[in-house]
C-alpha cells in the first residue's frame, strides 16, 4: 500500500454466481480527500463499500483501509473506519448525548475520555444547545448530523458516507456539507462518499470515480471529468456520457423502495 493512500483495491472482484458485481477493480483514495463513489444502480458502488468495510468478502483480489488487509486484518480495519449507511442509526428515544454515550461504550472509548468527546462532537456538529431534546423530535438534518458524530465519535481514519443527504431539504443538505468540509479542514479523516446527487459530488469531492456494470470507467477531478465530455459540461452530463442510458433506467422495485423509505424518514 502507497503510504499516502487511505483505501487501495488491486483486482477487487465479487461475483455472485454468473453475475460479476465487481470486476478487477483498481482504486487508491488520497488520505486526507474527499473521494466520491458514483455510478447508476447496479453499478457496483454497493458491493464495492461492503468489500472494503469488510461486510462482505471478495471473490478475488484485495483492499486495504488504513493500512489493513481487509480479510486477514478485518478486526483492525473496522476499528479505524466510521461508516454512515442510509439506514437509520439514531434511537428516537434517546437524546443525542445518550446516543453518543451509546456509541462511545460500543467503540470501547475509555470512560474518562467519553464526556469530553461527546461535548467535541456535538459542538463540531451544530447540535449542542440540542444535547438533550429527544431525537424523534429532530428535524431530518439534524438525525443526520447526529448520526455523523456516532461515526466519527471514535476518530476514524475513513469515514464512508453511503447517500448522506439523500431526502434532506437544500438547507439540511448545506449543513451536513458544511460539516465535511469542516472535518477535511481539521485533517486526520478521509471521507469516501456516494451520491446520486451531482451537485454534491461537485462541492466535496477532491476527485470522483465513475463506476458503470461493476467497473470505473472514468477518474478524475471534478473539474478534470468535465472538461474531457465538453467545455460547457456538468457533472450530469459526465454521469449520462459515462453511464449511458443508465442514467434513466431508474434502479429496481427494491432501490425505490430504498430510496424513498430513507426520504420519508428524514424529511
Amino acid at each position: 500500500m502507497t503510504d499516502t493512500a487511505a483505501v487501495e483495491t488491486h483486482g477487487l472482484t465479487r461475483r455472485y454466481d454468473q453475475l460479476v458485481a465487481v470486476d478487477r477493480l483498481d482504486l487508491v483514495v488520497a488520505a486526507g480527500a474527499i473521494f466520491g463513489l458514483l455510478g447508476p444502480n447496479g453499478a457496483g458502488k454497493t458491493t464495492t463499500i461492503k468489500m472494503i468495510t469488510t461486510l462482505l468478502p471478495p471473490t478475488a483480489g484485495s483492499a486495504r483501509v488504513a493500512g489493513f488487509d481487509v480479510v486477514r486484518e478485518a478486526g483492525k480495519v473496522r476499528c479505524r473506519i466510521g461508516y454512515v449507511s442510509q439506514m437509520l442509526s439514531a434511537d428516537g428515544g434517546l437524546t443525542a448525548e445518550e446516543n453518543l454515550r451509546l456509541s462511545a461504550s460500543l467503540y470501547g472509548i475509555p470512560r474518562r475520555e467519553r464526556s469530553a468527546r461527546i461535548a467535541a462532537a456535538l459542538e463540531f456538529i451544530g447540535l449542542a444547545e440540542a444535547a438533550h431534546q429527544l431525537v424523534k423530535r429532530y428535524s431530518g438534518g439534524m438525525i443526520r448530523r447526529l448520526e455523523l458524530a456516532q461515526a466519527l465519535l471514535h476518530e476514524p481514519a475513513v469515514l464512508f458516507l453511503d447517500e448522506p443527504t439523500i431526502g434532506l431539504d437544500p438547507l439540511a443538505r448545506r449543513a451536513v456539507w458544511e460539516r465535511l468540509l469542516a472535518l477535511k479542514a481539521r485533517g486526520g479523516t478521509t471521507i469516501l462518499i456516494t451520491t446520486h446527487d451531482m451537485e454534491e459530488a461537485d462541492a466535496l469531492c477532491d476527485e470522483i470515480a465513475l463506476m458503470h456494470r461493476g467497473a470505473v470507467v472514468a477518474r478524475g477531478t471534478p473539474a478534470e471529468l468535465k472538461r474531457q465530455v465538453g467545455p460547457e459540461a456538468t457533472l450530469d452530463d459526465v454521469f449520462a456520457h459515462y453511464a449511458g442510458g443508465s442514467i434513466d433506467e431508474g434502479g429496481t422495485y427494491r432501490d425505490v423502495r430504498r430510496t424513498r423509505t430513507t426520504a420519508r424518514r428524514l424529511g
